[in-house]
């Protein structure tokens, strides 16, 4: 079950990006955000509400890493990936999320003392330099005017994705996945709250039907529903083995914005996405090999 969760909620992930790419030309960013926020919280109280309880084992000091994961993810990660939606396309910005599994071992490197092994570094510089070639090769067109600083805020926003797979990965050993994504969407209401209100954007006058119900779609099923799939994952299987199923995001979101925003791929951007790809596919090679069926546990134990 935790796998098939895994693959929904990439899956779910995927359609995020095509939905972006498509409320934004109807509505400002950061009011379309502050709208997720609000739509997910609501789902949440009424969950919670249905459910009459939840687990929630608070230990002093929490607050600190609770406040850590909400700003790294939505707060950070959602500011940064809404600028790269509106500054490059969908099928850009859905491949750079395929160096999350190798930031996630490089923060476990850093901050957890993991070894990450001659391959596994390899890995991480090839799809680096797949990135970079991505992002210099970018041409600017009309769904992309500025691809190259849109796929830097896209892997800006995989930095903070990173911190937030870590810290989640500790907090869900002591609340439930409920509590976990309810900090996230209240904390994450108040920073877009407070940045729509320090926005010159004008609220809208009206709301069309369709691109109304993206939005509605985006807060409950993929604010909602993808980040509460991943959290309840992320507490049973190791980091390095849930953070592995983001390379399937790629793959889904280039289909869809090939059918839904008739989006190309250039020769050279082709070349780069193989070189990212690659990258992954020489450090997987070394970790699924070495994977411990209790990393998980361990983990929440280093950290």
């Amino acid at each position: 079950m935790p796998y098939l969760a895994l693959t929904l909620a990439m899956l779910l992930w995927s359609s995020s990006f095509i939905a972006l790419k498509y409320v934004f030309v109807y509505f400002d960013p950061l009011q379309v955000l502050l709208a997720r926020m609000l739509i997910a919280t609501a789902g949440i109280v009424v969950i919670l509400l249905w459910r009459r309880e939840t687990r929630w084992h608070y230990r002093k000091g929490d607050w600190k890493w609770m406040l850590a994961m909400a700003l790294a993810e939505p707060c950070l990660y959602f500011l940064c990936e809404a600028r790269a939606l509106t500054l490059t396309s969908a099928s850009q910005a859905a491949i750079i999320t395929a160096t999350l599994p190798l930031l996630a071992a490089l923060g476990a490197r850093m901050f957890l003392g993991e070894r990450i092994g001659a391959k596994g570094a390899c890995g991480i510089l090839v799809s680096f330099l797949g990135v970079a070639a991505l992002t210099l090769g970018g041409q600017a067109e009309a769904g992309a005017p500025d691809p190259a600083l849109g796929n830097a805020l896209e892997f800006l926003a995989m930095i903070c994705a990173t911190g937030y797979v870590l810290i989640a990965k500790r907090l869900t050993s002591r609340y439930s996945t409920l509590a976990v994504t309810a900090m996230q969407t209240v904390t994450g209401g108040v920073w877009f709250g407070a940045w729509v209100l320090l926005s010159p954007a004008p609220l809208p006058v009206s709301l069309p039907l369709l691109p109304s119900l993206v939005v509605l779609y985006l807060g409950l099923f993929i604010t909602l529903g993808a980040y509460g799939l991943y959290t309840w994952s992320v507490s049973r299987v190791p980091v390095a083995m849930a953070a592995a199923f983001i390379n399937l995001i790629p793959v889904f979101t280039v289909g869809m914005a090939w059918l839904a925003l008739d989006e190309r791929l250039s020769g050279w951007q082709a070349a780069a996405c193989l070189l990212v790809f690659a990258g992954v596919a020489i450090s997987q090679k070394k970790t699924s090999g070495a994977a411990k069926p209790d990393a998980g546990r361990g983990l929440v134990n280093d950290i």
